[in-house]
């Protein structure tokens, strides 16, 4: 499977209208003072629409998060941080991103979607470990340091990533800072360990490892896509079980790469995001309604 495909004017609206939805969304950037150590980036960012509708995001030098919040009667207390993929070259913001935060929100989950700096875009001198990881760390903090603004339990911010957004959100469940009361502010002095991680066809599976305190793993995939990303599934997987860490995998047989949550996606693989939904409540992160 493969990202570029035919879809109906009735899916294009789909998009469109929440790409829409996401501009009303005020965007929150991770450092609104600066982003550390580049003074001298500069540069609009840049919005293309791919042949299938999906808007396409590139040319990222501000970080940052769009929340989707619950209705304060559906609100479960749960926060997902989101990463959309796209190579570490430009984010499909809608299947991986808007679309998949706005079902989320409306099932009582806090979502947002992440715009991190971008790796491997034409002349970029960020990294996947230096900045990629730093912004989704940073997405942590930031999402519990308003925890009582958007009421959310702090016990209760978990990640997920789709391909390359999953190679940052797995990175974050293996290399993070616990609390710190010392912090210079109240996002500094919070911890950037995700409670959860939500691995959708991540890729460059082989640097996965399973660190002391990793979170409960979920991962959906599909058995077309290559191997290092069907395979290395499987693998990781058996490394959770291994380490006795509470892990959910499902490849499904007809999928391939970049489902994400569109409309037009037909079979069992439409319903990944229901699964992901039935293990956190069997995982206590929220409960059963």
């Amino acid at each position: 499977m493969i990202r570029r495909k035919t879809v109906t004017s009735v899916s294009i609206f789909v998009l469109m209208s929440n790409f829409l939805l996401a501009q009303t969304s005020k965007e929150i950037l991770l450092w609104p003072e600066g982003v550390p150590g580049q003074a001298h980036k500069t540069g609009e960012e840049k919005v293309r629409v791919a042949e299938t509708g999906d808007h396409v995001v590139t040319n990222i030098h501000f970080p940052s998060i769009t929340p989707y919040l619950p209705k304060k009667e559906n609100n479960t207390g749960a926060a997902i941080i989101i990463a959309p993929g796209g190579g570490h070259r430009e984010l499909w913001i809608d299947h991986e991103g808007y679309n998949v935060a706005k079902w989320f929100s409306e099932q009582g989950v806090a979502a947002f979607v992440l715009k991190y700096r971008l790796s491997k875009q034409d002349s970029s001198t960020y990294t996947i470990d230096g900045d990629e990881l730093a912004d989704m760390q940073r997405a942590i903090q930031l999402v519990k340091s308003k925890a009582a603004e958007w009421k959310i339990d702090t016990a209760k911010v978990g990640v997920m990533g789709f391909s390359a957004g999953g190679e940052v959100a797995a990175l974050s469940a293996m290399r993070f800072s616990y609390a710190n009361a010392a912090g210079s502010n109240d996002v500094e002095k919070q911890s950037s360990r995700p409670a959860f991680q939500a691995l959708i066809y991540p890729g460059n599976s082989s640097r996965y490892t399973v660190a002391k305190d990793s979170p409960p793993l979920f991962i959906a995939c599909g058995y077309q896509d290559r191997d290092d990303i069907a395979k290395g599934m499987a693998d990781l997987y058996l490394k959770y079980k291994q380490a006795g860490i509470p892990a959910e995998l499902h490849i499904y047989s007809n999928a391939g790469h970049g489902f994400g949550m569109r409309s037009t996606t037909k079979g069992a693989v439409a319903g990944w995001y229901l699964r992901l939904k039935e293990w956190l409540m069997d995982i206590r992160i929220i409960s059963p309604r």
